[in-house]
């Protein structure tokens, strides 16, 4: 019989106990209570063994769990901070991209428009050396031509 039950039956004996008129007060059988009171000391002990050892045992169940339930939420910590620190560094990154871009092209602006004025400056030596070019021929050819005149006269 478990505990329980003997506590259950020592309840039915004292509930069927003979009432004293106008105490109450019952009379009990004396060895039958002393007899189930021995057997409930024999089976506490176990009983109470059952129940420490249950406790200590749900005792390191909560603590294995909230110790899984820490490190999981310590991972979840680090994979966040890790996304975070990621995000930033892409932002860091997508921010130096643009600012090379805009150097870059600003670079090739100024190159284009060193460029431009570089070859105006060109063109316009050519076009006075083959202006002069053109006056010294004109001379030429009005030398030429006095020559000529001169020849046929």
């Amino acid at each position: 019989m478990d505990l329980l039950e003997l506590i259950d039956e020592l309840e039915d004996i004292v509930d069927k106990g003979v009432s004293v008129p106008l105490s109450g007060r019952c009379l009990l059988d004396k060895d039958e209570l002393m007899e189930i009171i021995e057997d409930i000391k024999l089976k506490l002990p176990d009983d109470l063994k059952q129940a420490k050892w249950i406790k200590s045992e749900r005792d390191r169940i909560l603590a294995e769990a909230k110790a899984e339930a820490d490190k999981i939420i310590k991972t979840a910590n680090e994979q966040i901070i890790e996304m975070v620190d990621e995000n930033e560094i892409t932002k860091k990154a997508m921010n130096r991209a643009n600012d090379i871009m805009v150097k870059a092209q600003s670079e090739s602006k100024a190159t284009k428009d060193a460029s431009i004025e570089y070859t105006d400056y060109l063109l316009e030596n050519v076009e006075r050396v083959v202006t002069n070019v053109l006056r010294e021929l004109e001379q030429c050819v009005v030398t030429v031509k006095s020559n000529r005149d001169e020849l046929k006269r």
